[in-house]
């Protein structure tokens, strides 16, 4: 349990917000790339509770605007998108990529005032198919480039779910959480009939959390029928926001993206191996939309593991209010992470700078996930194999 004032520090993402100040030190998924074309060329977005404006403009430069004219608030959706900038469909306002006012119609010709103006605008970064967005204080960090994102010796996909009606920490808490899978994916599972329930049927004989480079590692010793162990080498949750899983086949990175205190994008880059290391290109990946996952009564579906979560995270409440929870042993993940969130987050008050940026070039030509000295040793004790 921890205090209301402390939820809401870790809840709230409008600029001005602990959590939101820190959240805007991050890349964030805003979008597939491949929805805005020349024909089609502009969208609307809403990130951390601002309204803002994706533009393909004539160049092939991807542009983002608060929505909002600076000049009189009309709509900058409307716009007429023409080299070098946008202009306001209002008065003909027009502000290049950066905000920069380059020409204000109806103004004296001598006036000085266009320097003076700008429209909030963020810098934009196409990566594995998808539109990231940096919304924090310049100098920007890198754009970290996950193995998933940029390996060409498979195939890629990107999944994107359904708008999650509830806060951001709801659905990344679950990335903390070990145990839950029993009874929401498997005892779910084997109640739908869904073959495979028995895998996560598997009693949990051991669990322990790791801190690292990239946020926390959480892994688990399962127990067969007949005894035999599995170790996981672990699911890293990446701070602040992420969390690295297997799909089958696949390796995912799922990212939770707030759009307001309330409601959550999650975009999901997939990436399969090939067997005989077919290259392909990671920036034109298949996109897959998921429906509603809720059936025609309007009820959660629960025969994925997507509509399982969806369905416990959206009924915690709009925003949890963890004042009101009772934590036990188990959950000792969960409590691990709201420390660190505690921690990154004071850090960004005193003026430093929060875990999990990049900032190396070198260290930037693809992030993978290795097998730690904390990894071997848990593996070591169980006496079981180091592969993923």
């Amino acid at each position: 349990m921890i205090s209301k004032e402390i939820n809401e520090m870790l809840t709230r993402v409008g600029r001005g917000t602990p959590a939101g100040e820190l959240l805007r030190r991050y890349w964030l998924p805003v979008s597939v790339a491949k929805e805005l074309t020349l024909e089609k060329p502009r969208k609307k977005i809403k990130v951390l509770g601002e309204d803002l404006v994706l533009f393909l403009d004539k160049n092939g430069q991807y542009v983002c605007l608060a929505e909002q004219c600076v000049h009189r608030g009309c709509s900058m959706y409307y716009g007429f998108i023409e080299d070098g900038g946008i202009r306001c469909p209002y008065h003909g306002w027009k502000f290049d990529a950066s905000g920069k006012c380059l020409e204000q119609p109806f103004e004296p010709k001598d006036s000085t005032f266009k320097d003076r103006v700008f429209q909030p605008s963020y810098p934009v970064q196409k990566l594995g198919g998808l539109l990231f967005i940096y919304m924090g204080p310049q100098p920007a960090p890198l754009l970290p480039r996950w193995d998933v994102f940029v390996r060409e010796d498979g195939i890629h996909k990107i999944q994107v779910d359904p708008v999650l009606n509830c806060n951001w920490l709801q659905a990344q808490e679950n990335s903390l959480d070990t145990t839950h899978t029993r009874y929401l994916h498997g005892e779910m599972m084997k109640t739908k009939g869904i073959p495979g329930a028995e895998y996560y049927l598997r009693s949990i004989e051991d669990y322990e959390f790791e801190q690292f480079r990239w946020g926390v590692i959480k892994r688990r010793v399962w127990v067969g029928e007949n005894g035999e162990k599995e170790r996981e080498v672990g699911h890293p949750a990446v701070f602040p926001n992420m969390v690295r899983v297997p799909q089958g086949q696949w390796h995912a990175m799922q990212c939770r993206v707030p759009i307001d205190d309330t409601h959550t994008m999650i975009f999901s880059k997939l990436f399969k191996p090939t067997t005989d290391g077919t290259r392909t290109d990671p920036e034109d990946p298949a996109v897959d939309y998921l429906g509603s996952l809720l059936t025609e009564d309007g009820e959660h579906e629960l025969t994925s593991f997507t509509s399982q979560d969806k369905m416990a995270w959206e009924t915690q409440g709009p925003l949890y209010d963890r004042s009101q929870e009772r934590l036990g042993v188990s959950d000792k993940g969960i409590i691990l992470w709201r420390k660190l969130l505690q921690e990154q987050i004071e850090i960004v008050q005193n003026g430093g700078e929060p875990m999990a940026l990049v900032r190396d070039p070198e260290e930037n030509h693809m992030i993978e996930f290795t097998l730690s000295q904390g990894q071997a040793e848990w593996a070591k004790k169980y006496r079981v194999n180091q592969t993923t």
